[in-house]
């Protein structure tokens, strides 16, 4: 490779070596330096987005990625294993927080893989919940996103429940959710199948049908008829039902149906257990 007059290589290769030989430069320098080294083919645009991503990592705050509070997936304490099984089999989540008597009081963390040996003895009836959870890890909004991929690696937690600056759970935020921001979208085999997932059959006569399911797609697996003209979702047939943003655990019958809420937040309903009578 030739030399410029200080013996320094010349090109992109003696510009990103100097970066970080000599006195640091800017960001923005760095990142000319090493956008152009692409444009060259020295680098592939993935490896270019990695690095662009690693260096904005470092400037971002959990707040800015977190699952806000409104859109966690969660299990109360009191429940049974057949009222939250549901939404654990349905989310496909491998971590979910579970709540006290408000959701401001997080008791622990429950791990999925931990219900499959009481499954398969079938000793779901003796249960202990609490017995299983492991503990939370709360963070506040602030903290940066490298200093907790740091705390991710070290401790091998993958989730964190995030607090506001009231002491209230604003949200939370897992490994995954970090490691996007630097290497993009990750998907795994739910991911997938998200969209054709919208009905799953749950035991005898039991369907979980997220309430976001087209109209259509719903008239077609259960060979029904529910109109379309005003609503686009099952979800938004329920609601008419009732009135009013119902609650969970609420039920209504619409024609052969019953409708179970399974989980609804203050703006709309997420999840149904959908069973036909008769």
């Amino acid at each position: 490779m030739s030399e410029d007059r200080t013996g320094q290589p010349k090109g992109w290769l003696g510009k990103l070596t100097q970066a970080f030989s000599d006195e640091p430069r800017s960001r923005e320098d760095l990142l000319t330096d090493l956008r152009q080294a692409t444009d060259e083919n020295l680098l592939d645009n993935e490896a270019l987005t990695i690095m662009e991503g690693a260096m904005q990592v470092s400037d971002m705050q959990v707040r800015d990625v977190m699952i806000p509070r409104s859109q966690m997936v969660v299990v109360e304490a009191d429940q049974t294993p057949k009222e939250f099984l549901p939404v654990v089999i349905s989310s496909a989540h491998s971590r979910f927080p579970v709540i006290g008597e408000t959701p401001d009081e997080i008791l622990g963390i429950l791990l999925a893989k931990d219900l499959i040996p009481l499954i398969l003895e079938g000793n779901l009836d003796q249960f202990d919940l609490k017995s299983k959870l492991r503990s939370a890890t709360f963070i506040p909004e602030s903290k940066r996103l490298n200093i907790l991929l740091k705390e991710f690696r070290v401790t091998r937690n993958h989730m964190a429940i995030v607090m506001d600056e009231y002491g209230g759970v604003s949200g939370l935020i897992t490994i995954e959710d970090v490691l996007e921001q630097i290497v993009g979208e990750i998907e795994d085999e739910h991911d997938s199948e998200e969209e054709d997932g919208n009905i799953k059959p749950f035991e005898e006569n039991a369907y979980i049908v997220k309430a976001l399911t087209p109209i259509d797609d719903f008239n077609e697996y259960f060979d029904c008829g529910f109109p379309d003209e005003e609503f686009d979702t099952i979800g938004g047939i329920v609601t008419q039902k009732f009135g009013r943003l119902p609650k969970k655990d609420e039920t209504v019958e619409i024609e052969d149906f019953q409708f179970k809420v399974l989980s609804a937040d203050t703006r709309r309903i997420r999840l149904l257990q959908v069973s036909r009578n008769g």
